[in-house]
């Protein structure tokens, strides 16, 4: 038994493509891809339908200048590659027909069948209806196609084909453009690939929507990661010869290979540990591919006992396969010169699974339970869009609750029986007890994680055994929204506090407004009617009950309330515990309330802007891109969309570091240029020279707004013995 080694993507040489059209001749690269699993007479009814919508498409060509039936072959090309039935071959020809041109659905079923035109159906766009805005139109074609996919998944699978295309051929749009379908690929095509499996698929659209998103991030980094492959091309021979020498000794038959990270997985890393690339050391992955499962384990072993694990850093995923079927064994390890590896092992079948994922039902007609299993958890998966779906108000709440449950990090625990559920990072045991079955989650009363009773808002860990203790006549509690994480729960809880009468939402919005309220230190009997008349006001309802019933709903931040009528209050100051107010102002979209403007990232006017909920100092003012509310960006219950007022009456603090030669003066000629251009310098730090020629200099500076900001560093570049200035979101002093 021998095994082999190969290295992939970095030096891989590229095979001239094959022709594209047309498609009804042998040497076509749609046809051959066919041959290799279809029958003859299924390539023909192809070939037919790519005929046909050849004919209906004629005359239209794409923005690139290529007659549009190149777009629904390519589609038809990707998948052909996962191995997919006729019937999705043929939708993805036609998948734009009904769209585009003058051709009906039911010529399409009288022509190719009922179970094409089903398919076609779920793919094509509301355009007919007419919606308030571009937003919840969009919204509303995705509830339409996941809906459709709930009862054929090759839906979504065209789908996804589908876009991957158009972002493969994305240059020819206007930036904005590429931006905003790139901006739609990552929230939510991109996670629902990898919720599928489709891991390819999954990879090439982060890429993709990472390209568009941030072009200069993208061409650094592709840039970095072709200077590094020479470099490291010797580390990851030697690796991958070393691997394989090794599993040849213990005569097993295995494939070895390394392979490149793909960029947005660099990216990220780089990002969420603030390191920069030449910090990373682990760009490269190896991949070894075994017979069966239980190789898998042997290998591993040979492996452990070539260089040594690193501690905690072992996953055993076919032993508990992820939510979207994939199974492997990861490992990292301390490999030659110190440089850290990481091994994935598994066997062809699960290799081929995770590149198919739930596609791969087509691919195999066996009655295996892996695949079983997978088709299970897909169906309950679509099962549970259809429960979000009928739960959710509007396409735009279905859409909200969607990304939610498409959140990829995920933990394993088990019920009582043993049976093991996954859930997403972060979850509490009210959103285990909505997975098991929405009736145990609107009865849940405690829960008790390994024998021991916790809060219903612990978050569940890996490993867990949870069981929920129900009461029959327990309710939802509408403080769970809180707390809550999955699209499931959170669309239950609103769906009953939406069914609570008018009286009782009241009821319930005050004792969570007298909570709040209680919170701050402020007796619920001391807020007067003129307060209560003055916030009616403002938001512009007719009665008190009304914002009640509103905070009872969840329509309404308690806290946010509680503020609100402080703020009308006389002597405000006695609150106990009252934080100092710095930088306070006025933004619009506040509704009048004070709020504070967060030191972590020093917004300006101009920046764009989120109100987070604190329960300490009410509403706290973020950037977007600030680093310290992105675990809160998941949960809108906790953040308000703000806006600067047109012309705030004050200066606002804003971190500057400055690179600058080292020498005489160059602090006074710096704070000179600062005050001419009608700034003040609010604190300086100097940090301490390494022996270079350059220094450090942090300066908190005060500007009006981002243009003022920009006019400041253009007349500091001035002086030429600044080398770099930046502006520092997340640096105090």
């Amino acid at each position: 038994m021998a095994s082999t080694a190969h290295f992939n993507k970095a030096d891989a040489q590229k095979t001239p493509p094959l022709p594209l059209l047309p498609v009804d001749n042998e040497a076509s690269e749609l046809t051959i891809l066919l041959k290799a699993y279809l029958k003859t007479k299924d390539i023909q009814k192809i070939w037919d339908a790519y005929r046909f919508s050849e004919e209906a498409h004629h005359g239209q060509s794409r923005r690139s200048g290529e007659p549009y039936i190149v777009h629904p072959v390519a589609v038809a090309c990707t998948l052909a590659k996962l191995h997919l039935d006729a019937p999705t071959i043929l939708a993805a020809l036609l998948h734009d027909v009904v769209e585009d041109t003058t051709i009906t659905n039911k010529e399409i079923e009288k022509k190719f069948g009922k179970q094409v035109s089903v398919l076609v159906d779920g793919l094509s766009k509301l355009d007919k209806i007419e919606f308030q805005d571009a937003t919840e139109a969009q919204a509303e074609n995705f509830r339409k196609m996941l809906l459709a996919m709930s009862n054929d998944v090759r839906v979504i699978l065209v789908k996804l084909a589908d876009r991957l295309h158009n972002m493969q051929t994305l240059d020819v749009l206007k930036p904005e453009k590429q931006k905003r379908i790139a901006q739609e690929t990552h929230d939510i095509y991109a996670p629902i690939a990898n919720r599928l499996g489709l891991n390819s698929i999954y990879q090439e659209l982060e890429d993709l929507s990472f390209k568009y998103l941030y072009p200069m991030r993208y061409r650094a980094i592709q840039k970095a990661m072709k200077a590094s492959r020479g470099n490291r091309r010797e580390v990851v021979e030697k690796i991958t010869a070393a691997i394989h020498q090794k599993l040849t000794e213990i005569k097993m038959d295995t494939e070895v290979s390394g392979r490149e990270k793909n960029t947005y997985s660099i990216y990220k890393k780089m990002s969420e540990k603030s390191m920069s690339f030449a910090q990373i050391n682990d760009i490269y992955a190896f991949r070894i591919i075994v017979k069966e499962a239980n190789d898998a384990y042997s290998a591993l072993g040979a492996l452990h006992s070539l260089y040594k694990p690193l501690p905690g850093k072992f996953k055993d995923y076919i032993a508990i396969p992820k939510a979207n079927g994939y199974q492997s064994l990861h490992t990292s390890l301390f490999g030659p010169f110190g440089t850290p590896i990481e091994v994935q092992i598994r066997s062809e079948k699960m290799h081929k699974l995770a590149e198919a994922g739930v596609a791969a039902h087509w691919l195999y007609k066996t009655k295996d339970a892996h695949l079983t299993e997978l088709q299970q958890q897909t169906h309950q998966w679509l099962k549970r869009l259809l429960e979000i779906q009928s739960d959710s108000a509007d396409s735009l709440e279905f859409l909200e609750h969607l990304k939610v449950d498409l959140f990829p990090d995920e933990v394993y625990v088990f019920t009582p029986k043993g049976k093991i559920l996954a859930l997403p990072k972060g979850s509490t045991a009210v959103d285990f007890a909505y997975a098991v079955h929405s009736d145990v989650g609107n009865c849940c009363v405690a829960a008790k994680y390994n024998q021991e009773l916790v809060p219903l808002r612990a978050e569940v860990h890996n490993g867990d055994h949870i069981e929920i203790i129900t009461a029959p006549l327990a309710k939802p509690n509408p403080a769970w929204l809180n707390f809550v994480i999955t699209g499931k729960a959170r669309s239950h809880i609103r769906q009953y506090l939406k069914s609570i009468e008018s009286e009782e939402s009241s009821r319930l919005g005050e004792g969570m407004l007298n909570q709040a309220l209680k919170a701050l230190h402020i007796s619920p009997s001391s807020v007067k009617e003129s307060h209560w008349k003055k916030l009616i006001s403002d938001y512009g309802v007719k009665t008190k009950e009304e914002i009640l019933a509103e905070i009872g709903l969840g329509k309404r931040m308690n806290v946010m309330v509680a503020h609100q009528l402080i703020s009308f209050m006389d002597g405000v100051s006695h609150v106990k515990g009252k934080h100092k107010q710095l930088d306070v102002i006025t933004i619009k979209g506040s509704e009048s309330m004070a709020i504070q403007l967060a030191t972590c990232c020093h917004p300006i006017p101009g920046d764009p802007i989120l109100g987070f909920i604190n329960k300490d100092k009410g509403l706290v003012v973020h950037t977007h891109d600030c680093l310290a509310i992105r675990k809160f960006k998941l949960d809108p219950d906790k953040w308000l969309d703000v806006e600067w007022d047109p012309s705030p009456d004050r200066l606002f603090k804003v971190n500057l570091q400055i690179m600058v030669l080292n020498g005489r003066g160059m602090l006074a000629k710096i704070s000179s240029v600062i005050a001419e251009s009608d700034s003040n310098i609010d604190n300086v730090n100097v940090e301490e020279p390494d022996g270079g020629h350059f220094v450090n200099v942090n300066f908190i500076v005060q500007v009006h707004n981002r243009i003022h900001l920009a006019d400041l560093m253009r007349n500091l570049r001035k002086i030429s013995d600044i080398s770099r200035i930046s502006r520092v979101k997340m640096k105090t002093f």
